[in-house]
């Protein structure tokens, strides 16, 4: 599903009879087998997933982009929310952006509701995680933030775009809505895996878009290996 996002082109593991049947349109950015009966009658749910995703789309740019203005050129910071398993994964995509040049902070959404919301400031950028796209607490969180900052752009990383956060955000990243491989389909790993997988490219890409090198690596990690590894020459 990364390589879709980055390279564009097709996956599938349906049959080439289906896709014969697929005529995509030029507006067409990503598809997923959800929504695969749009184009031909076959059921999507023996394989939910990213099937196509055009060359070159903006989604992943757009993200970026949003975050480097807020960050880069406003000095505001990343604001990163998740609930359960998705909080696990966004604390250590802040902590992962903190480290390499772009400042972020995690605010657990229940406990905003009890004060933290005060870490946010006018010029900050929520990035919000919910594999559902229904968490009660983030959803409620846009709300609360927006009462403060009515302008406060939002990032959402969910399974599919096109669920109660998602409508809500500015840009909302999907991982595809991968299977668990969990044997009772409930417990987050696939869809959590390909969660933290998205979060790094997103770190990556501003890391190369701010052309954040070794000598800034190691003003932020003063111990420990990669602190003495990014100050020799090796």
């Amino acid at each position: 599903y990364c390589i879709l996002y980055t390279r564009g082109g097709w996956y599938f593991d349906i049959g080439l009879k289906v896709l014969k049947g697929l005529k995509l349109n030029e507006e067409t950015s990503l598809l997923y087998f959800r929504d695969i009966n749009k184009y031909a009658e076959v059921s999507w749910a023996c394989a939910p997933g990213i099937i196509y995703a055009r060359k070159e789309q903006k989604i992943l740019g757009k993200a970026i982009d949003l975050i480097f203005q807020a960050v880069h050129v406003q000095k505001g910071k990343i604001v990163v929310s998740g609930m359960g398993k998705a909080g696990h994964i966004g604390y250590n995509v802040a902590t992962t952006f903190s480290s390499t040049g772009t400042t972020a902070v995690f605010m657990h959404p229940a406990e905003a509701q009890h004060g933290d919301l005060g870490m946010l400031q006018e010029k900050d950028i929520l990035f919000l995680i919910s594999n559902s796209g229904r968490t009660a607490e983030i959803i409620q969180l846009v709300s609360l933030a927006r009462v403060l900052y009515p302008k406060m752009k939002l990032i959402t990383l969910t399974g599919h775009p096109e669920n109660e956060l998602g409508y809500l955000a500015d840009v909302s990243i999907a991982t595809g809505n991968p299977q668990e491989i969990c044997p009772l389909g409930l417990t987050p790993t696939t869809s959590t895996t390909v969660m933290k997988v998205l979060g790094d490219i997103l770190v990556v890409k501003l890391m190369q878009k701010i052309n954040f090198n070794k000598a800034d690596y190691a003003k932020r990690h003063h111990s420990g290996y990669l602190g003495e590894k990014s100050r020799n020459n090796e």
